[in-house]
């Protein structure tokens, strides 16, 4: 499973069968934080658990922070042990279909040390394969709880950003309309860092909802790049979730060393005095 960081849903039915794998769903809305456990309860991979972004996946939000702030490392390992997940054990995880929210918990295990996979194409692939989903909620049976280490250096503050302005490729997984500041639904000023370049996530899947395949993504990712080097490269979006969407893709193509700025715009607009910028 260490290189397997994306599973079709008949290599996740083999996983579950074998027992070799614990599975999360990560379906959230912004807009209704509990629709996506509403929708997990109604139906789900069997055995799927549920992680919650705002409870799971992030942290409290200080005035200091974006909109989701990455979860203190004691408390992220003892949810993967209630969930029974121990260091040998697969982990996979999905959402709709999309993975934007899924890949927050596959970058999460990578910055603790660990491997994860996504399911491609998320539930909406799992059932169009014709597998059965279950309702309700699941016991799970807690595993001893695995002490997690951070790896600070695959992420960059907000001061790293800003000392880096003009040398770091900023790479904006936003819709293209918040990213040159022509809407603005979530956050309290509209625009972009100065310099960012722009990738909505969903620049990375087929039509279907799936990832395009690897040396789609490796071209594409090195026209829209150009001469930067990968070490440069910082993934940012709204809060630090979709952003993992395109770190995902870089790696899937085999572009690795990227890092991830987790306060991303929703940080970045805390201090007025910060420059931004509009348009495309």
């Amino acid at each position: 499973m260490n290189e397997e960081i994306l599973v079709s849903p008949q290599r996740l039915n083999e996983l579950i069968s074998a027992g070799t794998c614990v599975v999360f769903d990560c379906r959230f809305d912004l807009s209704d934080t509990e629709a996506g456990r509403k929708a997990w309860l109604s139906g789900h991979v069997p055995g799927a658990r549920y992680a919650h972004l705002d409870a799971n996946l992030s942290s409290p939000i200080l005035t200091y922070t974006g909109r989701h702030p990455l979860p203190d490392a004691g408390e992220f390992a003892r949810f993967l042990a209630r969930a029974g997940w121990q260091p040998e054990t697969a982990l996979v995880a999905y959402d709709e279909g999309s993975n934007a929210i899924a890949s927050r918990l596959w970058w999460l295990m990578r910055y603790h040390g660990h491997s994860a996979a996504l399911l491609d194409g998320g539930l909406a692939a799992w059932k169009a394969a014709g597998f059965p989903l279950v309702s309700g909620q699941e016991e799970a049976r807690a595993a001893p709880v695995t002490e997690l280490s951070p790896q600070r250096e695959l992420t960059v503050t907000t001061a790293d950003v800003l000392a880096g302005l003009g040398q770091l490729a900023v790479v904006d997984a936003r819709a293209s309309e918040r990213f040159s500041g022509e809407v603005e639904n979530l956050d309290s000023k509209a625009g972009h860092i100065p310099g960012a370049l722009n990738r909505p996530f969903g620049a990375n899947l087929q039509m279907n909802g799936r990832f395009k395949n690897r040396s789609t993504l490796q071209t594409e990712f090195s026209a829209f790049l150009k001469n930067h080097s990968l070490a440069d490269v910082v993934h940012s979006c709204g809060s630090g979730v979709t952003a993992c969407h395109n770190l995902f893709a870089m790696e899937l193509a085999g572009l690795v060393g990227t890092r991830l700025y987790p306060g991303s715009w929703s940080e970045w607009i805390r201090d007025p005095s910060r420059p931004l910028e509009t348009g495309a």
